[in-house]
């Protein structure tokens, strides 16, 4: 098994954060092409938590090495199944993904956790939001040591990629959605 970790601060409040992950791979992110589609299954709140729990189907398509494609066979287009929770009282987002594709052949378990910065401050005015990414990749290839080796270490990377442009694109959808917001804010103050 190979793990993959990943931390960042945004520059933005949690509120900002969490209604932004909804359309973190809109149009306005041009780093993340490679998500094809995010398809919702199912969105319910918990009365007696007032937790939002979303399930989602997310197809990408994924430079996949061509030695793995010719080994196991399939499509470099894979899907992967998305549980998130938002819980506006603690102020935390986690969404856990697993992979449906190549199941068989790899087991890929992320997880990404949104919550406030302790460190910020709102009585400044500047909150910002942590950031924590953790994925553990394990290939399921039995004894053939070398070629699961090869395959987690080319799915680490893969992420490490991945994660780096995700990261760009969500900080373009914050500030876009940012903009967006504050004009809309102001055409309401204007004809209120």
């Amino acid at each position: 098994m190979k793990v993959f970790s990943s931390s960042y601060t945004f520059d933005y409040s949690w509120e900002e954060v969490s209604t932004a992950n909804w359309r973190k791979y809109c149009p306005w992110n041009d780093k993340s092409t490679h998500v094809v589609a995010v398809d919702t299954l199912s969105r319910h709140v918990d009365p007696s938590t007032g937790i939002l729990r979303t399930e989602r189907l997310i197809t990408c398509s994924q430079n996949c090495p061509a030695w793995v494609l010719s080994l196991f066979g399939g499509s470099s287009t894979s899907l992967s199944y998305e549980t998130s929770y938002v819980s506006p009282s603690s102020k935390r987002v986690t969404m856990c993904s697993t992979n449906l594709t190549w199941a068989n052949v790899i087991n890929v378990r992320e997880t990404v956790v949104y919550e406030p910065d302790p460190l910020s401050s709102s009585e400044h005015g500047h909150e910002r939001t942590l950031f924590k990414q953790d994925a553990k990749i394990s290939a399921l290839c039995g004894g053939w040591q070398k070629i699961k080796t090869k395959i987690e270490e080319a799915s680490v990377e893969t992420f490490r990629q991945n994660a780096q442009k995700g990261r760009e694109g969500f900080e373009a959808v914050l500030e876009m959605s940012r903009r967006v917001f504050g004009e809309e804010k102001e055409r309401e103050r204007l004809h209120a």
